[in-house]
């Protein structure tokens, strides 16, 4: 019997329910609930009751996320992450060769909870190091907005900006929102070395559930000269990575460097990255 049963809410008249069979952590941090726990797809992550990584599907999810942004890139040196408390992304990054990856969340508590309980993502051991540091990855408290203001005061430029949040909702109060718009995406552009780009988890393709995504490609769209989708073939989130230039076939460009990168491949490979990198047709069509 599960000791606790999450019901995560997928669209309007549609849950979700979890069986978690051991809670290994809850609490309430002071931006949000966070419970993480053994359920069918392994130790997995909840945040206000929405699951936001599981043992089972979390590299699909990652490399989704980081390696069409990392590929669509002139080079992977200095690399952003806002939000994405795991770490995974994180250690994709290095992977790819980035040599400083400044990572951005505001919520310690979550952070630190992951690295104690996650079989995935940082160790405590490099959490600390990062948290002093003292390595290749730097972890900063901090809210994004503020962190990247402050960043282009220093001069600061990065080759790739990744952002990943929870999904957007309509709560007023919920301050990640903030974190999808226009304003934020500029800042984010502000940001990048020439051939940069922005990289961020928009939402998800189901047609009961688009409008997140559908209100992200609007975004991207009008903010960027190149707009790359990538919807995972085993996975139910879209991303999207942007660049401020006008390449001529995007699509192409990726798969053919994800051979030679030598990155990404655990989950996807030059077949999935012309197939995956087609958009909707909800979102063609506009």
């Amino acid at each position: 019997m599960a000791q606790r049963r999450i019901a995560e809410p997928m669209g309007p008249g549609l849950t979700r329910h979890w069986d978690v069979e051991e809670v290994l952590f809850e609490g309430r941090t002071a931006f949000q609930n966070v419970l993480i726990g053994r359920t069918a797809q392994g130790i997995s992550l909840f945040c206000d009751d929405e699951r936001q990584s599981t043992e089972l599907s979390q590299l699909v999810y990652h490399e989704a996320l980081m390696i069409p942004s990392l590929l669509l890139a002139d080079r992977v040196e200095r690399v952003l992450i806002i939000g994405s408390s795991e770490g995974v992304a994180s250690h994709l990054a290095v992977a790819a060769g980035a040599g400083v990856v400044d990572h951005v969340d505001i919520d310690a508590e979550a952070v630190r909870a992951c690295a104690e309980h996650l079989p995935y993502g940082y160790t405590p051991g490099e959490l600390a190091r990062a948290e002093r540091g003292d390595g290749k990855v730097r972890v900063h408290y901090r809210d994004g907005w503020e962190f990247l203001a402050e960043a282009r005061e220093r001069g600061d430029a990065y080759d790739v900006v990744v952002i990943d949040l929870p999904d957007e909702n309509d709560d007023p109060e919920a301050q990640h929102n903030r974190l999808y718009g226009t304003d934020f995406l500029t800042r984010c552009t502000k940001l990048l070395t020439h051939g940069g780009v922005v990289g961020c988890q928009a939402g998800c393709p189901t047609l009961w559930r688009n409008q997140t995504l559908i209100s992200s490609w609007r975004r991207f769209t009008e903010s960027f000269g190149t707009v790359l989708y990538y919807g995972s073939d085993e996975h139910e989130w879209a991303f999207l990575s942007g660049r401020a230039d006008v390449l001529d076939d995007p699509r192409t460009l990726v798969a053919e460097k994800i051979g030679k990168a030598g990155i990404g491949e655990s989950t996807m490979d030059e077949d999935a990255l012309l197939t995956n990198t087609v958009p909707p047709f909800s979102l063609r069509r506009q």
